[in-house]
Protein backbone atom coordinates (compact mmCIF):
# COMPACT_ATOMS: atom_id res chain seq x y z
CA UNK A 1 0.00 0.00 0.00
CA UNK A 2 1.67 3.22 -0.65
CA UNK A 3 0.84 6.99 -2.45
CA UNK A 4 1.25 7.41 -5.97
CA UNK A 5 3.12 9.39 -8.56
CA UNK A 6 1.26 12.04 -10.40
CA UNK A 7 -0.46 10.87 -13.25
CA UNK A 8 -3.52 13.34 -14.60
CA UNK A 9 -6.90 12.86 -14.40
CA UNK A 10 -7.86 10.45 -11.56
CA UNK A 11 -11.85 10.22 -12.48
CA UNK A 12 -12.89 6.59 -11.66
CA UNK A 13 -13.81 4.38 -14.58
CA UNK A 14 -15.82 0.71 -13.91
CA UNK A 15 -15.83 -0.36 -10.31
CA UNK A 16 -15.90 -4.06 -10.01
CA UNK A 17 -16.89 -5.17 -6.24
CA UNK A 18 -16.96 -8.61 -4.36
CA UNK A 19 -17.31 -9.97 -1.10
CA UNK A 20 -13.95 -11.80 -0.27
CA UNK A 21 -12.43 -13.90 2.87
CA UNK A 22 -11.29 -10.54 4.98
CA UNK A 23 -13.61 -8.13 3.50
CA UNK A 24 -15.21 -5.93 0.58
CA UNK A 25 -12.72 -6.47 -2.33
CA UNK A 26 -13.63 -3.09 -5.16
CA UNK A 27 -11.50 -2.85 -8.70
CA UNK A 28 -11.64 0.13 -9.41
CA UNK A 29 -10.66 1.65 -13.06
CA UNK A 30 -8.76 4.68 -13.97
CA UNK A 31 -10.91 6.39 -16.85
CA UNK A 32 -7.74 7.74 -18.10
CA UNK A 33 -5.78 4.84 -18.44
CA UNK A 34 -8.57 2.02 -19.30
CA UNK A 35 -6.18 -0.72 -18.74
CA UNK A 36 -5.18 0.40 -15.04
CA UNK A 37 -7.10 -0.76 -12.45
CA UNK A 38 -6.60 0.00 -8.69
CA UNK A 39 -7.59 -2.61 -5.77
CA UNK A 40 -8.72 -1.85 -2.72
CA UNK A 41 -9.99 -3.84 0.19
CA UNK A 42 -12.19 -1.96 2.79
CA UNK A 43 -11.56 1.25 0.96
CA UNK A 44 -7.67 0.80 1.48
CA UNK A 45 -5.88 1.16 -2.16
CA UNK A 46 -3.85 -2.28 -1.95
CA UNK A 47 -1.98 -2.31 -5.76
CA UNK A 48 -2.40 -0.66 -8.85
CA UNK A 49 -1.53 -2.51 -12.22
CA UNK A 50 -1.77 -1.63 -15.98
CA UNK A 51 -2.96 -5.05 -17.62
CA UNK A 52 -1.50 -3.51 -21.01
CA UNK A 53 2.17 -1.89 -19.72
CA UNK A 54 3.28 -4.20 -16.35
CA UNK A 55 6.01 -1.65 -16.21
CA UNK A 56 3.98 1.06 -15.19
CA UNK A 57 3.90 1.49 -11.53
CA UNK A 58 2.13 3.81 -10.22
CA UNK A 59 2.83 3.62 -6.18
CA UNK A 60 5.59 5.18 -5.46
CA UNK A 61 7.12 2.65 -2.97
CA UNK A 62 6.37 -0.03 -5.47
CA UNK A 63 8.69 1.74 -7.88
CA UNK A 64 11.49 1.86 -5.35
CA UNK A 65 11.24 -2.03 -4.62
CA UNK A 66 11.11 -2.15 -8.20
CA UNK A 67 14.46 -0.42 -8.24
CA UNK A 68 15.90 -2.77 -5.89
CA UNK A 69 14.71 -5.48 -7.87
CA UNK A 70 16.20 -3.99 -11.15
CA UNK A 71 19.42 -3.95 -9.87
CA UNK A 72 19.81 -7.44 -7.46
CA UNK A 73 20.70 -9.18 -10.94
CA UNK A 74 22.16 -8.02 -14.18
CA UNK A 75 19.02 -6.96 -16.71
CA UNK A 76 17.25 -9.62 -17.47
CA UNK A 77 18.59 -12.29 -15.48
CA UNK A 78 15.53 -14.54 -14.04
CA UNK A 79 15.46 -14.02 -10.58
CA UNK A 80 13.48 -16.67 -8.10
CA UNK A 81 11.18 -14.06 -5.76
CA UNK A 82 9.03 -14.42 -2.82
CA UNK A 83 6.56 -11.89 -2.46
CA UNK A 84 4.76 -12.29 0.82
CA UNK A 85 1.49 -10.03 0.34
CA UNK A 86 0.03 -10.64 -3.02
CA UNK A 87 -2.60 -7.97 -3.63
CA UNK A 88 -2.99 -7.30 -7.56
CA UNK A 89 0.43 -8.64 -7.96
CA UNK A 90 1.75 -5.68 -9.22
CA UNK A 91 5.92 -6.52 -8.54
CA UNK A 92 5.23 -10.08 -9.81
CA UNK A 93 3.84 -8.78 -12.78
CA UNK A 94 6.77 -6.02 -13.48
CA UNK A 95 9.29 -8.55 -12.34
CA UNK A 96 7.56 -11.50 -15.74
CA UNK A 97 7.80 -8.40 -18.20
CA UNK A 98 11.68 -7.26 -17.04
CA UNK A 99 13.29 -11.11 -16.44
CA UNK A 100 11.00 -13.39 -18.24
CA UNK A 101 11.71 -17.20 -16.97
CA UNK A 102 11.77 -15.95 -13.30
CA UNK A 103 10.40 -17.95 -11.21
CA UNK A 104 8.00 -16.45 -8.53
CA UNK A 105 6.04 -17.65 -5.64
CA UNK A 106 2.65 -14.81 -4.22
CA UNK A 107 1.89 -15.78 -0.97
CA UNK A 108 -2.09 -14.41 -0.45
CA UNK A 109 -3.83 -15.03 3.03
CA UNK A 110 -7.17 -14.26 1.42
CA UNK A 111 -8.01 -16.88 -1.33
CA UNK A 112 -11.08 -15.38 -2.37
CA UNK A 113 -9.02 -12.36 -3.57
CA UNK A 114 -6.56 -13.82 -5.42
CA UNK A 115 -9.42 -15.69 -7.35
CA UNK A 116 -10.57 -12.26 -7.65
CA UNK A 117 -7.67 -10.78 -9.28
CA UNK A 118 -6.58 -13.81 -11.75
CA UNK A 119 -10.45 -13.86 -12.62
CA UNK A 120 -10.67 -10.23 -13.32
CA UNK A 121 -6.67 -8.99 -13.68
CA UNK A 122 -5.14 -11.37 -15.79
CA UNK A 123 -2.23 -10.15 -17.87
CA UNK A 124 -0.06 -11.69 -20.87
CA UNK A 125 2.59 -13.71 -19.25
CA UNK A 126 1.99 -13.24 -15.47
CA UNK A 127 1.22 -16.57 -15.28
CA UNK A 128 4.42 -17.70 -16.19
CA UNK A 129 6.54 -18.85 -13.83
CA UNK A 130 4.20 -17.84 -11.04
CA UNK A 131 2.60 -19.66 -8.38
CA UNK A 132 0.04 -18.36 -5.68
CA UNK A 133 0.08 -19.86 -2.41
CA UNK A 134 -3.09 -18.75 0.20
CA UNK A 135 -1.57 -18.73 3.61
CA UNK A 136 -0.55 -16.56 6.61
CA UNK A 137 2.59 -14.83 5.16
CA UNK A 138 5.18 -16.24 7.87
CA UNK A 139 3.70 -19.83 8.50
CA UNK A 140 4.14 -20.57 4.69
CA UNK A 141 7.89 -19.87 4.89
CA UNK A 142 8.15 -23.73 6.19
CA UNK A 143 6.80 -24.85 2.89
CA UNK A 144 9.64 -23.98 0.91
CA UNK A 145 13.38 -25.36 0.65
CA UNK A 146 16.57 -23.54 2.38
CA UNK A 147 18.14 -21.12 0.27
CA UNK A 148 15.08 -21.24 -2.84
CA UNK A 149 14.68 -17.42 -3.53
CA UNK A 150 17.05 -14.47 -4.57
CA UNK A 151 14.54 -11.87 -3.39
CA UNK A 152 12.05 -11.86 -0.84
CA UNK A 153 9.47 -8.93 -0.47
CA UNK A 154 7.53 -8.32 1.97
CA UNK A 155 4.41 -6.48 1.80
CA UNK A 156 1.95 -7.65 4.00
CA UNK A 157 -0.65 -5.88 5.79
CA UNK A 158 -3.95 -6.14 8.04
CA UNK A 159 -6.01 -3.59 6.91
CA UNK A 160 -3.91 -0.65 6.33
CA UNK A 161 -1.21 -2.11 9.49
CA UNK A 162 1.76 -4.26 8.78
CA UNK A 163 0.70 -7.29 11.58
CA UNK A 164 3.13 -8.39 14.31
CA UNK A 165 3.95 -11.83 13.09
CA UNK A 166 6.18 -10.45 10.23
CA UNK A 167 7.78 -7.71 12.07
CA UNK A 168 10.04 -9.96 14.42
CA UNK A 169 13.24 -11.63 14.73
CA UNK A 170 11.94 -14.81 14.53
CA UNK A 171 10.42 -13.75 11.11
CA UNK A 172 13.59 -12.96 9.74
CA UNK A 173 15.12 -16.28 11.02
CA UNK A 174 12.69 -18.05 8.71
CA UNK A 175 13.35 -15.34 5.85
CA UNK A 176 16.86 -16.27 6.02
CA UNK A 177 16.65 -19.88 5.68
CA UNK A 178 14.45 -19.33 2.08
CA UNK A 179 16.97 -16.79 0.98
CA UNK A 180 19.62 -17.84 -0.86
CA UNK A 181 23.22 -16.20 0.50
CA UNK A 182 23.55 -13.37 -1.17
CA UNK A 183 19.88 -13.23 -1.44
CA UNK A 184 18.05 -9.97 -0.39
CA UNK A 185 15.35 -8.63 1.96
CA UNK A 186 13.12 -6.16 1.02
CA UNK A 187 10.09 -5.11 3.58
CA UNK A 188 7.68 -1.51 3.07
CA UNK A 189 7.28 -0.24 5.99
CA UNK A 190 4.50 2.50 7.09
CA UNK A 191 5.64 4.98 10.10
CA UNK A 192 6.44 8.69 10.79
CA UNK A 193 7.34 10.69 13.81
CA UNK A 194 7.78 10.16 16.60
CA UNK A 195 8.86 7.02 14.97
CA UNK A 196 7.18 3.90 17.12
CA UNK A 197 7.81 1.59 14.39
CA UNK A 198 10.68 2.12 12.33
CA UNK A 199 13.50 2.06 14.81
CA UNK A 200 13.03 -1.51 15.76
CA UNK A 201 12.37 -2.33 12.53
CA UNK A 202 15.72 -1.61 11.36
CA UNK A 203 17.13 -3.09 14.52
CA UNK A 204 15.96 -5.99 14.05
CA UNK A 205 16.69 -6.22 10.46
CA UNK A 206 20.53 -5.06 11.48
CA UNK A 207 20.99 -8.02 14.22
CA UNK A 208 19.95 -10.44 11.01
CA UNK A 209 21.25 -8.95 8.15
CA UNK A 210 25.57 -7.61 7.59
CA UNK A 211 24.14 -4.84 5.34
CA UNK A 212 21.08 -2.74 5.06
CA UNK A 213 19.81 0.75 3.20
CA UNK A 214 16.84 2.31 3.63
CA UNK A 215 14.66 4.18 0.66
CA UNK A 216 11.86 6.78 1.28
CA UNK A 217 10.99 10.22 0.60
CA UNK A 218 13.05 13.25 2.21
CA UNK A 219 10.01 14.98 3.67
CA UNK A 220 9.24 11.35 5.37
CA UNK A 221 12.50 11.04 6.87
CA UNK A 222 12.73 14.55 8.11
CA UNK A 223 9.64 13.56 10.37
CA UNK A 224 6.90 15.81 8.46
CA UNK A 225 4.49 13.36 7.24
CA UNK A 226 3.46 9.65 7.42
CA UNK A 227 4.54 7.60 4.57
CA UNK A 228 6.14 4.44 3.20
CA UNK A 229 10.05 3.42 3.69
CA UNK A 230 11.71 0.84 1.95
CA UNK A 231 14.29 -1.10 4.17
CA UNK A 232 16.87 -3.60 2.27
CA UNK A 233 19.14 -6.03 3.70
CA UNK A 234 21.46 -8.52 2.45
CA UNK A 235 24.97 -10.02 3.91
CA UNK A 236 26.26 -8.84 0.14
CA UNK A 237 27.13 -5.19 -0.59
CA UNK A 238 23.87 -3.43 -1.31
CA UNK A 239 23.62 -1.39 -4.73
CA UNK A 240 23.11 2.00 -2.88
CA UNK A 241 24.68 4.09 -5.64
CA UNK A 242 22.71 2.51 -8.22
CA UNK A 243 19.69 3.09 -6.03
CA UNK A 244 20.49 6.98 -5.45
CA UNK A 245 20.47 7.81 -9.64
CA UNK A 246 17.76 6.20 -9.80
CA UNK A 247 15.79 7.06 -7.22
CA UNK A 248 16.51 10.65 -7.63
CA UNK A 249 15.02 10.01 -11.17
CA UNK A 250 11.34 9.71 -9.83
CA UNK A 251 8.52 11.40 -10.18
CA UNK A 252 8.46 11.97 -6.36
CA UNK A 253 12.43 11.77 -5.47
CA UNK A 254 13.65 9.88 -2.73
CA UNK A 255 16.58 9.29 -0.39
CA UNK A 256 18.70 6.37 0.14
CA UNK A 257 20.80 5.10 2.74
CA UNK A 258 23.59 3.61 3.29
CA UNK A 259 24.46 0.86 5.97
CA UNK A 260 25.85 3.42 8.68
CA UNK A 261 22.91 5.92 8.05
CA UNK A 262 19.94 3.38 7.91
CA UNK A 263 21.57 1.90 11.36
CA UNK A 264 21.90 5.46 13.02
CA UNK A 265 18.16 5.52 13.05
CA UNK A 266 17.68 3.11 15.24
CA UNK A 267 18.03 5.51 18.27
CA UNK A 268 18.89 2.80 20.74
CA UNK A 269 15.59 0.58 19.95
CA UNK A 270 16.05 -2.71 20.99
CA UNK A 271 15.56 -5.55 18.34
CA UNK A 272 11.75 -6.75 17.77
CA UNK A 273 10.82 -10.63 19.18
CA UNK A 274 7.82 -12.38 19.24
CA UNK A 275 7.38 -11.69 23.09
CA UNK A 276 7.10 -7.80 22.64
CA UNK A 277 5.92 -7.24 18.62
CA UNK A 278 3.87 -4.78 18.05
CA UNK A 279 1.70 -4.25 14.65
CA UNK A 280 2.81 -0.90 12.99
CA UNK A 281 1.48 2.57 13.69
CA UNK A 282 -2.66 2.95 12.01
CA UNK A 283 -2.07 5.90 9.49
CA UNK A 284 -3.81 9.08 8.71
CA UNK A 285 -7.22 9.12 7.93
CA UNK A 286 -7.43 8.56 4.16
CA UNK A 287 -3.63 8.16 3.74
CA UNK A 288 -3.78 4.94 1.91
CA UNK A 289 -7.49 5.58 0.63
CA UNK A 290 -8.48 5.95 -2.92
Amino acid sequence: MGSRAPQGDRRAGAVVRAEVDHGVAELVQDAARPSSWTLLLDGTAQSHVDLDDPEHLEFEYVRRIAHLVDLAAPPAVPLRVLHLGGGAWTLARYVAATRPGSAQTVVELDGELAALVAHRLPGPGVADGLAVVTGEARATLGRFAPASFDVVVVDVFAGARTPAQVTTAEFLTAVRRVLAPTGMHVANLGDGAPWPFLPGQIATAGAAFAELALVAAPDVLHGRRFGNLVLAASDRELPVPGMTRRAAGDPFPARVLDDADTRALVRGAGVVTDACAAPSPRPPEGFWGQ
